[in-house]
């Protein structure tokens, strides 16, 4: 079986944009503007794609943080959370409502997982933000440590398969504790997967080889005949990974970071 989406990993520019006048909200970076080549397109889909210059938090958004988010809205606690906006893992590494458990010093700095695409989106507007899209996220995290453009960077690439390919530890680490890209921006690989606010542009139902009306180069092996990037095997993992997901999904090693329009 092969899963799909639309969601489009991609490739980042060079940025055309310089730093704005005013600074950045507390805990974000600008990202300059730029554009980037979706991973997938249609025949009508252009081949590149703009994003405008934003802000985006520096660091994945911890425990501690969510915590303070459930205190101030009762309804994203765990025990009140409504089943049709998270699953019955979420907040799954938490003892209680607004107990972190007995490793909760270990895990307050930590990168939030197991909340719902619905909670993340939510937690983003309580803090006058929102979700980045996925062209901003691929954006912001092609960047290796020293170039904007990481796809051109073979070893930048291999250190994010091999991360890929690692199992999530029990405890995660500390948000902030990788090495800032070329925007400065931490953790976009090496931590955990994270929400997009359209990870689910387009989807497959069920058995994607039983599915009608799909563009088939799209999908399954034929796939990779029309990527732009067949080397970029990265991007092939996000893509398919983000279409696996529904909006009330949990996981262990999927949390998220909010970004600001100028």
């Amino acid at each position: 079986m092969c899963t799909v989406s639309a969601v489009p990993p991609l490739c980042a520019q060079t940025p055309r944009d310089a730093t704005p006048v005013v600074a950045p909200p507390r805990g974000t970076v600008f990202i300059p503007a730029g554009a980037y080549r979706p991973l997938f397109r249609g025949e009508n889909d252009p081949k590149e794609i703009s994003v405008k210059p934003f802000y985006l938090e520096v660091e994945p958004v911890t425990n501690e943080q969510f915590l303070e988010f459930v205190r101030a809205n009762p309804r994203w606690r765990r025990s009140q959370v409504k089943r049709l906006l998270a699953d019955e893992s979420y907040l799954k590494p938490w003892a209680g409502d607004l107990d972190l458990g007995k490793d909760g010093g270990k895990i307050r700095q930590a990168p939030v997982t197991c909340v719902s695409w619905f909670a993340a989106k939510a937690y983003c507007a309580w803090k006058g933000m929102r979700l980045p899209t996925v062209a901003e996220w691929e954006y912001a995290a092609n960047a290796s440590p020293t170039r904007p453009d990481g796809e051109n960077d073979p070893k930048f690439k291999q250190q994010i398969l091999e991360w890929y390919t690692t199992p999530a530890p029990r405890t995660l680490a500390h948000v902030g504790t990788g090495r800032a890209n070329y925007f400065g921006v931490h953790d976009l690989h090496g931590l955990v997967w994270e929400w997009v606010a359209d990870f689910n542009t387009a989807l497959v139902t069920g058995e994607s080889r039983g599915d009608t009306g799909l563009e088939r180069r799209l999908f399954c092996g034929s796939g990779s005949e029309g990527a732009n990037d067949r080397d970029n095997y990265p991007a092939f993992m996000r893509y398919g990974f983000r279409s696996s997901l529904k909006a009330d999904y949990t996981v262990h090693n999927l949390g998220f970071r909010c970004a600001k329009d100028l």
